[in-house]
């Protein structure tokens, strides 16, 4: 297969700017994109392919070109991709044929070389989640699937089906929920479409979420860290748009984001409060609802978001463990006595999800009505936590 080098140039820009510059992929990918309306199809699809795969198996095509720099994994990759690395790429390290024949000795390396992840992530994931470690660590470093989220104030999923197959776009149903479907490996869905308000894209595994909240018409629930507001507009689809749904926010840019998405949805029922020192005072005992999908280090999106282990540091996975406890200190005076809290992250680390759950409960005041982990492995989806507590 030929190679285009000025494809293969942005590739390499994009993927150094990722690792030197800790900037975010899918940004940078959207922006290139942008900015070079001529690019086709097929264009895109090479330039993607090879940063997303760059970024996720950094450490391992690390080994086998024997380098470090972001020339040398480009040019490992599209071996692997079953280019041959033309004459004008100019790099330090093995030729093709070395790269293929040092695959067969990868398996031998350690896991953090293996599955490519900094040796802190390693040892962090090996400490909280022991044996299970290797089978989440490996299904997070699968590609991701696109799954639609079907916004049933607009039709049923059977209409979204049938909707989506007239232009050409075929899916699947997603067993287990009720509103979810799968785009076929490989297969992306036209802007167009995601602008219409039928659906929303939604990993499976934050769908779980919504359900567990178990909302009613007519009454009132407050998600209180909604950012862009996916699960408020989930929320609001399953209350029927009876009711209110406040979507909370410390920014306001996504909250203005959340305005635009619920008007598309037809979600009325949703209204958008930007977070104050003093809102969970101001909405002391409103709640009959309270969802805290509290910020997290993200360990259960690396699918996507590969770059994600990068950027992360051990100080930031501390600081967000220390903004959890302070929101469950803080957020639960919104909620009604009787009413029902669900905490939630898409991370797959104990101690960012159950630990923090058994403090609040030790504390008093909160019993545990269930909670569920989406394992990677075990579902093919993000990683995500959910637990429900009723407030005594």
């Amino acid at each position: 297969m030929k190679m285009h080098r000025i494809l293969a140039e942005a590739a390499s820009t994009i993927a150094k700017s990722v690792f030197r510059e800790f900037r975010v992929l899918d940004h940078e990918l959207a922006t290139a994109f942008e900015e070079n309306p001529k690019w086709g199809k097929r264009d895109r699809g090479f330039i993607a392919e090879t940063v997303f795969e760059v970024v996720r198996w950094r450490r391992a095509l690390g080994f086998l070109v024997d380098s470090e720099e972001t020339t040398a994994l480009c040019a490992a990759q599209w071996v692997r991709m079953g280019y041959e690395i033309p004459e004008w790429w100019k790099y330090n390290g093995a030729t093709g044929a070395e790269i293929l024949a040092r695959e067969a000795d990868l398996a031998s390396q350690p896991r953090a070389i293996r599955e490519s992840i900094p040796d802190w992530i390693d040892e962090v994931g090996a400490r909280e989640l022991g044996e299970a470690w290797d089978g989440e660590i490996a299904a997070l470093n699968q590609r991701a699937s696109i799954f639609l989220r079907v916004n049933t104030l607009k039709g049923s999923r059977k209409d979204a089906i049938a909707w989506l197959a007239s232009l050409g776009v075929e899916t699947h149903e997603v067993e287990g929920l009720p509103d979810a479907l799968v785009l076929a490996p490989g297969k992306s869905l036209p802007k167009a479409l995601r602008q219409d308000g039928r659906i929303e894209i939604q990993d499976a595994g934050s769908q779980w979420i919504a359900p567990l909240v178990d909302p009613q018409p007519g009454e009132r629930v407050i998600d209180a860290c909604s950012g862009a507001g996916g699960k408020a507009l989930h929320l609001a689809a399953l209350m029927k748009n009876e009711g209110r749904v406040f979507g909370m926010d410390v920014d306001a840019k996504k909250l203005s984001e959340l305005e635009r998405r619920a008007k598309r949805a037809g979600a009325s029922c949703v209204k958008s409060k930007v977070i104050t020192e003093t809102s969970a005072a101001d909405f002391g005992d409103v709640a009959d609802r309270l969802l805290i999908d509290a910020p997290c280090s993200g360990l259960g999106t690396l699918k996507r978001q590969p770059d994600l282990k990068w950027r992360l540091k051990p100080a930031q996975l501390e600081r967000v463990r220390g903004i959890q406890r302070e929101l469950l200190d803080v957020y639960p005076a919104m909620l009604k006595s009787g009413g029902r809290l669900v905490y939630a992250t898409c991370s797959i680390l104990p101690s960012e999800n159950r630990r923090q759950v058994d403090r609040l409960i030790a504390k008093g005041g909160f019993q545990l009505v269930e909670d569920q982990t989406v394992s990677p492995q075990a579902t093919g989806f993000d990683g995500f936590y959910a637990a429900a507590l009723v407030k005594n």
